[in-house]
C-alpha cells in the first residue's frame, strides 16, 4: 500500500479506479455491485471531484489494474456520478439513486434558519406542534436553539424539551418536508441554504439548557421532573453545575474567578458544599479573599432564586471559557458534589 492511498478506505479506492475508466467500462463493473454498494461508491465519486494523478496511479496499482485506453482522468463530481449511474442502472433507477444520495449528503436542512434572529425563528414556529419545534431546535446550534427556546410559549417549553430528548432519529423524508415548508415561509426572513443532518437525544437538550438563563433552566427541569423524573435526572447528571468548579485545575479556577464580582461570588457560595468553598477560596489572592469575606459578612438570608442566579453567572463564565478552549472541565465518573 502506498503512502498516497494509506488514508483511503476501500470504497474510496474503488471510486478512484472507476473514475479512471471509460463510462461504458465503469458501468460494466458497477453492475456487479449491489444497489447499496453502488450508492456508496457513487457518493465517494461525488465527494472526490478531482484527485491528483499520483494518487489515482497509486490506487490503480494497488488494485492491480491498468487503464484500458486513453488518458487517466482524475476527476469526479455529480455529473460524472450521474452518467455512471445512468449507464449502469438506466435513467429511472439512476435518478432515484442520485436523489437519495443527494439528500443523504445534503447536510443540515434547517441551516437557513441559523442566520435568522431567535425572535424571527420563534415567530416562524408559532402554532407548530411541540414535536415539530423540537425537530427544528435539535438541528440548530445549541446557543441559537437555546435563544429560540426561551421565546417559545412557556406552556409548550416542557413538551418541546421532552420531544428533543426522546425523538431519536427522524426520517430524512419527514425532515425534508418540514424543512421545505418552513423554508418557503421563511423566505422573507433569511435566504435559504440547502443541507441535511439528523440529530436528537438528551445531549442536545442539555446543550440548549446549559445556555439558557437560570429561570428557564429551573422551569424546564421542574416541568420535566413532573412528567418524566428519570429523564430529568439524566439531564441534570449531564449538565455543568456550580459544584463542577471542583473539577477544574487550580489555574482554571483562578481564570474563572477573575471575571466574577466578589458580591456575586458571596451569594453563589451561600450554602455551598465545603469542597466548593475551598476550591474557590484556595484559588484567590489574600486581598480578594478579604473582599469575599467582607461581602459574606454583610449577607443575611438570601432567596434560593438569588443563589441560583449567582451560581448561574459562575457557570456561564465556566462554559464560555470552556467553549473557547481557555479551560478544561473534567467530565466522567468522578465523584460529584451537591451544593
Amino acid at each position: 500500500m502506498s503512502d498516497r492511498t494509506a488514508a483511503l478506505n476501500g470504497t474510496q479506492k474503488a471510486a478512484l479506479v472507476l473514475m479512471q475508466m471509460s463510462q461504458d467500462r465503469a458501468a460494466e463493473v458497477m453492475r456487479q455491485f449491489t444497489e447499496s454498494e453502488a450508492e456508496e461508491i457513487t457518493a465517494e465519486i461525488v465527494r472526490l471531484r478531482r484527485v491528483d494523478v499520483e494518487t489515482a496511479e497509486a490506487a490503480l496499482t494497488e488494485f492491480h489494474e491498468r487503464a484500458l485506453s486513453g488518458r487517466r482522468q482524475a476527476r469526479g463530481g455529480r455529473d460524472v456520478a450521474a452518467g455512471l449511474l445512468e449507464a449502469s442502472f438506466g435513467s429511472e433507477r439512476a435518478a432515484g439513486l442520485l436523489d437519495r444520495l443527494t439528500s443523504t449528503m445534503a447536510g443540515n436542512p434547517f441551516e437557513f434558519l441559523e442566520a435568522a434572529e431567535p425572535t424571527q425563528v420563534s415567530t416562524l414556529l408559532d402554532g407548530e406542534l411541540p414535536e415539530t419545534i423540537a425537530l427544528v431546535l435539535a438541528h440548530l446550534p445549541a446557543p441559537h436553539a437555546s435563544a429560540v427556546l426561551t421565546r417559545v410559549d412557556p406552556e409548550l417549553r416542557a413538551d418541546v424539551a421532552q420531544s428533543i430528548a426522546t425523538m431519536g432519529s427522524a426520517s430524512p423524508d419527514a425532515v425534508a418536508v418540514v424543512a421545505d415548508t418552513l423554508r418557503h415561509r421563511a423566505r422573507a426572513i433569511v435566504v435559504p441554504r440547502e443541507n441535511l443532518d439528523v440529530v436528537g437525544g438528551v445531549q442536545p437538550l442539555v446543550d440548549i439548557i446549559n445556555r439558557a438563563d437560570a429561570a428557564t433552566e429551573r422551569e424546564l427541569l421542574a416541568a420535566l421532573d413532573a412528567r418524566d423524573p428519570a429523564l430529568a435526572d439524566e439531564v441534570r447528571s449531564r449538565m455543568l453545575t456550580f459544584a463542577d468548579i471542583v473539577r477544574l485545575e487550580s489555574r482554571d479556577v483562578q481564570q474563572v474567578l477573575r471575571g466574577i464580582d466578589a458580591a456575586v461570588l458571596a451569594v453563589a457560595l451561600k450554602g455551598a458544599a465545603e469542597q466548593v468553598v475551598q476550591a474557590v477560596r484556595g484559588n484567590m489572592s489574600e486581598r480578594n479573599r478579604e473582599l469575599l469575606d467582607e461581602e459574606i459578612s454583610m449577607l443575611g438570608p438570601v432567596r434560593k432564586a438569588e443563589v441560583d442566579d449567582a451560581r448561574g453567572a459562575v457557570v456561564r463564565a465556566i462554559r464560555e471559557l470552556e467553549a473557547t478552549g481557555a479551560i478544561t472541565v473534567q467530565r466522567g465518573d468522578e465523584d460529584e458534589y451537591v451544593a
